[in-house]
């Protein structure tokens, strides 16, 4: 009767450890998991940034996901938050098409203790953990100042884009006249608040028609500025035209010497930079508020390097 007490009690002692290690082994495979939110997923630039985001999961061991409006509206965008809140992730990523619509949204990720990471598009949003981002002015300037180096003091240059109050394309066109101001360049016309192909092509014909002594253009993202060079290319003119982007297309253009160079964000970066950030909040690290991405000038020396690792990324 004893043995076979002290058979039990062993059995049972032996069965706790493995129940305990199971449980213990359940709870270390268990990965963090990361949702990311985009704009759209539509144009080249996003699906750079998804492939650093998933090389950013693959890497760090994260159950993440990526997750966009197929419309690119604020409605669903919201619709699509409101989802994964239910989800309860450990961290959300998200870059919003208007922050001010979508911060009351984001507000109860915070009160249900969810740390919120902005990506691509900042704002000053106390609830935010970090920004993972250009600095658009700082790229603004550069691409301002890549366009004054081709041109001479005096000459009248054409700014193209979005909203002005954006954070985004705002700033990028507020930063590029900082710098053409500094170089003499005299800003002839500036269409802002554009809504697709359509309307930036109707901007450029505006301006070749009322000034046309322009001799160059820049546009606040590479959509823009592809369809600012091709209403150029109707008209005969060839001069230079800078985006934001470096994608495909326009790096064809400078490896043809259509255009002479840009300036360029680091989507496949900033990507693989918020999820690794996000990492280091899971991990319950102090994070920069502000993680900058970099931004590149692009000339026709290093475009093919560039388009290589596009090609890699994008097969």
């Amino acid at each position: 009767m004893i043995k076979n007490r002290k058979l039990l009690f062993l059995i049972t002692i032996i069965f706790s450890a493995i129940i305990i290690g199971f449980i213990t082994k359940s709870f270390a495979d268990e990965k963090p998991k990361v949702v990311v939110v985009f704009k759209d997923l539509n144009t080249e630039y996003w699906e750079i940034l998804k492939a650093g985001i998933e090389k950013g999961f693959k890497d760090f061991d994260i159950d993440g996901k990526v997750l966009a409006p197929r419309k690119g509206t604020i409605e669903e965008q919201i619709t699509i938050l409101e989802q994964v809140l239910k989800e309860k992730p450990e961290v959300l990523i998200v870059s919003p098409i208007v922050p001010r619509d979508i911060i009351p949204t984001l507000e109860k990720f915070v009160t249900a203790g969810i740390p919120v990471m902005l990506l691509d598009t900042d704002d000053p949003w106390t609830g935010k953990t970090a920004y993972i981002g250009t600095d658009n002015f700082d790229l603004g300037k550069k691409a301002g100042a890549l366009l004054a180096s081709q041109l001479q003091p005096g000459d009248e240059v054409a700014l193209i884009g979005g909203d002005m109050s954006s954070p985004v394309s705002g700033d990028r066109l507020k930063g590029a006249k900082k710098s053409l101001e500094a170089a003499g360049i005299e800003i002839a016309a500036q269409i802002t608040e554009l809504n697709g192909s359509a309307q930036n092509k109707e901007a450029m014909k505006t301006i070749l028609k009322n000034h046309p002594t322009v001799k160059g253009v820049i546009a606040s993202n590479d959509i823009t500025a592809l369809d600012a060079l091709e209403v150029l290319k109707q008209h005969g003119i060839k001069m230079p035209v800078t985006g934001a982007d470096a994608i495909t297309e326009m790096l064809k253009l400078i490896e043809d010497e259509t255009i002479p160079g840009t300036v360029a964000q680091n989507p496949y970066d900033m990507g693989y930079l918020s999820v690794e950030t996000a990492m280091r909040v899971v991990k319950g690290e102090k994070v920069e508020k502000t993680v900058d991405s970099g931004v590149d000038i692009i000339i026709k020396e290093n475009a093919k390097e560039r388009q290589e690792f596009l090609n890699k990324i994008l097969k």
